[in-house]
């Protein structure tokens, strides 16, 4: 069935939304602007999300050749080699030129969302969100295994964060932690990042369990629409959060020049 004007132009209104909503939710440490193009770094964490050009018109689709190469020249001075991210903002002229100069495509990822008012968010043990960063800092390196280099720019994540943050850690008998989530409670939006069991101990419902009581927690705060992004690859956090109530809105992809720079 074909997809009317009006009905693309809500489409893209929602991304619009929602693309916000996550840069709000993960702030990197420098975002400049050329256009409507984002170009987001910081030094001190790799996630790329937090750096990457982000093109949000898909109108803007002037001089893309000269721009791809003011990007390029940006992220090298910055000690990070280039990768665009691709959503359905990016104008198709510029996914035409990446394709035609080969840029690979990975990482495809899939933004769900909710309505949390329809959702059973009851859990086995309610929990309340705790207010030490530091704790959460560490129990995150702990339960991604991620090295303790990256603390410092993990809790500048954390402290950027300008909505309402419910920081969620779960913890076995010995108080290991096993289990973290964020909860970003953004006006009528909530976002959940960070989402992640260790490795040990999955399968065991700690995951649902701990995304029930964060978005639990932004629903008593007033969040009527939950949204997540999850890797494609990711097969059991898709199926967790299908399971809840969420559905697909949109996907985007990592794309990088076919160098091996990345």
């Amino acid at each position: 069935m074909a997809i009317t004007e009006a009905e693309t132009m809500r489409q893209l209104a929602v991304v619009r939304r929602l693309e916000a909503a996550g840069f709000r939710a993960w702030p990197a440490s420098s975002t400049a602007f050329d256009g409507t193009w984002a170009v987001r770094l910081t030094a001190s964490f790799p996630a790329k999300r937090l750096n990457s050009v982000n093109p949000l018109d898909p109108s803007d689709n002037s001089n893309i050749a000269q721009r791809i190469a003011r990007a390029g020249e940006t992220f090298t001075q910055f000690g990070r080699a280039i990768i665009v991210r691709q959503s359905p903002l990016a104008p198709p002229e510029l996914v035409d030129y990446l394709d035609a100069e080969g840029w690979e495509h990975f990482d495809e990822s899939i933004v769900m969302t909710a309505d949390l008012t329809q959702l059973d968010l009851s859990a086995p043990i309610e929990r309340i969100p705790i207010r030490d960063t530091a704790r959460y800092v560490e129990a995150s390196l702990r339960v991604h295994e991620r090295p303790s280099a990256l603390r410092t720019g993990l809790t500048d994540i954390l402290e950027a964060i300008r909505p309402p943050t419910g920081l969620f850690v779960r913890e076995n008998e010995a108080g290991s932690p096993v289990a973290v989530a964020l909860a970003i409670h953004d006006n009528d939006l909530a976002g959940l990042l960070d989402v992640a069991v260790h490795r040990r101990e999955r399968q065991k419902g700690l995951g649902r369990d701990l995304v029930a009581t964060a978005l639990g927690y932004t629903v008593h705060k007033g969040a009527r629409t939950g949204w997540v992004q999850v890797e494609a690859a990711n097969t059991a956090g898709l199926s967790l959060y299908r399971s809840l109530g969420f559905s697909e809105a949109y996907r985007y992809v990592y794309r990088a020049p076919p160098d091996g720079t990345r």
